[in-house]
């Protein structure tokens, strides 16, 4: 769509940061399938009654966007999806923000991220479901990241994993990411993929998470 010289367009995504800029205005991150990472600046977001006061962070929807002279201006959204209940939950709150803090730093502009974008909003949706374990949700997502990003750094060791875990692991890496959060495991194995996640972030992506240490502080885990 075109009106005058700007040309918009319309994204598909889900909203990572949101913050005031100025007395009306935001600073919007988006993950969106067709641009990868963005930053968008909406003017009189934080005014009564504008419509861009709905894109807050965990939404998901589509955006009109068009580029101006130094960032992206958001004009219009539409959300599909607010993650209500997971805004809603501490717990849960604190793992989508590590979620979020985890693909700000991984994707790019202008890079496909599709397959990364889906992964988070599954993950998202999972820390919502009342029959997984947040613990498994995590350890899933961060293995997964690992994989979709390039090689996962198979533990050096495998003998000090049971079969399970391994299995499990191999069955992570040849699931669809739209298919990812649809089994359980033991105590055990829940342990030893925690163990496997925590290294191959460590190796692969050498990055203090501040979120990740304030869930730490607040689960233990």
């Amino acid at each position: 769509m075109e009106s005058g010289r700007t040309s918009y367009m319309d994204v598909t995504g889900i909203v990572m940061s949101s913050r005031p800029i100025g007395e009306y205005d935001r600073r919007i991150v988006l993950l969106t399938k067709e641009k990868g990472k963005i930053a968008c600046f909406a003017r009189g977001a934080r005014r009564q009654g504008s419509m861009l006061m709905s894109a807050g962070t965990f939404c998901f929807g589509t955006f009109r966007i068009y580029a101006g002279r130094n960032s992206y201006v958001m004009t219009e959204c539409q959300i599909r999806n607010y993650f209500r209940s997971l805004s809603a939950d501490v717990e849960g709150a604190l793992y989508g923000s590590y979620f979020l803090e985890v693909m700000d730093f991984v994707t790019r502009e202008n890079n496909d991220e599709t397959e990364l974008l889906i992964l988070l909003y599954q993950s998202l949706r999972a820390l919502e479901s009342e029959s997984l374990d947040n613990r498994l949700v995590r350890a899933v997502f961060e293995i997964k990241t690992i994989m979709l990003e390039g090689e996962f750094p198979m533990p050096e060791d495998t003998s000090r994993y049971s079969e399970g875990a391994l299995y499990t692991l191999q069955h992570i890496g040849a699931s669809k990411v739209s298919a990812l959060y649809t089994f359980k495991v033991s105590d055990e194995i829940l342990t030893e993929l925690e163990e496997i996640a925590g290294r191959a972030m460590r190796k692969s992506l050498s990055h203090k998470f501040v979120s990740l240490d304030i869930l730490k502080a607040m689960t233990g885990h």
